[in-house]
């Protein structure tokens, strides 16, 4: 973390004449809901109408709006503004269903005061980006992409906007991570440029307009929002997305901050960062408090989980349930025929039918990208397909979780304690066992855990402990899930993209009818 870095379980005082301060803005803001638009499990699933009347459930567009609508009310007078980091798109069957056409009405409905482009809303290229622009009725905004080429976005995505809040101009500028190309689908006319560079010129662009509270809004994951706080100057906060970073000033029970969460907000010099994790189940509330010429004074706030406590908007709540409708229909979608069950019995164990299919699939869609290896933990491959027509029903009892795909780069040797890891309790039948594809190895139940990995292969070729080998897995998994801490030292990571579910049923209509097998990539002596 930069040394710069300040953190805070309450208040960051910025000035001794805080108390002098003659105003004060609430910055409400969510990021990275990813079509939650039903409320979620603690797992971040959609989650079912029985276990939400039970109060197991959190967020979904129903809480975000009555949680904002309190908040507004509570604030009546006062100056707020309600913001989203990016990233409302791909995630869930809302979006596969209406393809962003429901975000933007819930989105709507909320009353968002501005939007940073996230990468995901070019998951439908330039067209998706192009409806979320037309149709929202508050500003769209990013800074570092040019857009002038594209004959759908041509003057739709702002650099930057300035909005009177109480009488005074709030500066929103913008960034959007530039490895988007390789993430998303951003035609050729879709021009980027360096974050940091962009986000200066913008700043000092309303500076010179005399705007004096200028708040960056981005889409470019922690590590980055750090830099632009310590290396931009003119900003006064800094609210991100991306990287579902959750901030919160939580404690354990014995008063400690718990480990990979960082203080909300979490100080670069004056300068305060924070996000709000992800998938709808937090809104962030973030107070500045500003002296008469602009200067920021107090940064204060934190995020606020959005459990059962959190009533659900009945409006929204009665939409979203006509919504889903469809969604059952997607369900019963044929996506592909197969010739035999595709059974997933002993996906803990050994190789199996149906996570070499899953890492199959996974290999396929990411094989232009350098990709060698996929891993799958068996535990997450939940049922067996049988013989017949395959619905998307089907696929998603298999893959229920909304596990996104996730890369990144790893040594052989890190790769070899990752498969060490994921037959370390073999015998308890453990969910971390590894379903591969690209690579073979054999594994040794009766030796000691730590030891019972040997011959492992990658491309045909004994792996090289000092090489790095580009790796696709799901992001519960490169994430630390089911033991596979030693992921999250890995280089060049992203773990947000499609969703595996679909990923499988894409991969599945292309090689129908699909023949279940297995190839011998695992042995058990």
């Amino acid at each position: 973390m930069l040394k710069k870095i300040l953190t805070t379980s309450a208040i960051v005082a910025l000035s001794t004449s805080a108390a002098h301060a003659d105003y004060t803005l609430h910055v409400l803001h969510i990021n990275d809901q990813h079509s939650r638009i039903e409320p979620i499990t603690k797992y971040d699933n959609t989650c079912s109408d029985e276990d939400n009347t039970e109060g197991k459930c959190f967020g979904g567009s129903a809480r975000i709006a009555t949680k904002i609508n309190q908040l507004r009310d509570e604030l009546a007078g006062e100056n707020v503004i309600v913001l989203d980091a990016g990233d409302q798109y791909q995630g869930s069957l809302m979006y596969t269903t209406y393809k962003g056409d429901v975000e933007i009405e819930m989105m709507n409905r909320i009353g968002f005061d501005a939007m940073a482009v996230g990468n995901h809303e070019f998951d439908d290229g330039d067209a998706g980006l192009e409806k979320l622009a037309t149709h929202a009725e508050f500003p769209v905004v990013s800074g570092n992409i040019d857009v002038s080429a594209s004959n759908m976005l041509a003057g739709k995505i702002k650099d930057h906007v300035v909005l009177e809040i109480g009488g005074e101009k709030i500066g929103i500028i913008s960034a959007l991570s530039t490895d988007t190309v390789e993430t998303s689908s951003p035609s050729e006319a879709v021009i980027f440029s360096d974050e940091i560079e962009s986000l200066q010129e913008d700043a000092d662009a309303l500076t010179a307009e005399g705007v004096t509270k200028i708040i960056a809004l981005n889409h470019v994951g922690v590590t980055k929002d750090l830099k632009i706080a310590e290396q931009v100057s003119g900003l006064d906060a800094v609210v991100g997305g991306h990287s579902h970073t959750k901030f919160s000033n939580e404690k354990d029970a014995n008063g400690y901050a718990y480990e990979g969460v960082y203080a909300y907000p979490t100080m670069v010099g004056n300068v305060p960062v924070v996000q709000a994790y992800a998938y709808s189940k937090y809104v962030g509330h973030l107070v500045l408090t500003f002296d008469d010429n602009g200067t920021l004074l107090s940064a204060t706030g934190d995020t606020i989980l959005l459990d059962d406590s959190v009533a659900e908007d009945a409006a929204i709540k009665t939409r979203v349930a006509e919504l889903a409708g469809p969604i059952q229909e997607l369900k019963n979608k044929v996506v592909a025929d197969v010739s035999g069950d595709i059974d997933n019995s002993v996906c803990r164990a050994e190789e199996c039918q149906m996570g070499t299919l899953v890492a199959d699939a996974m290999l396929d869609r990411v094989k232009d990208q350098g990709i060698e290896i996929a891993l799958q933990n068996g535990g997450g491959v939940r049922a067996t397909i049988g013989a017949g027509q395959v619905t998307m029903g089907a696929v998603l009892t298999v893959l229920p979780f909304q596990n996104t795909l996730s890369t990144f780069q790893v040594t052989g040797a890190t790769m070899v304690e990752a498969l060490e890891n994921g037959v370390s309790q073999i015998e308890e039948g453990a969910g971390r066992f590894p379903q591969v594809a690209g690579m073979a190895f054999t594994v040794d139940p009766a030796a000691e855990a730590g030891a019972r990995i040997s011959d492992v292969m990658v491309g045909g070729a004994p792996i090289e402990m000092d090489k790095l080998y580009g790796v696709v897995s799901n992001n519960y998994v490169r994430n630390g899930g089911d033991g596979y801490k030693m992921f999250g030292d890995a280089v060049n990571v992203y773990d947000f993209g499609p969703d595996l579910a679909d990923v499988l049923a894409d991969y599945l209509i292309e090689h129908a009818p699909y023949q279940p097998y297995t190839d011998g990539r695992i042995t058990v002596k």
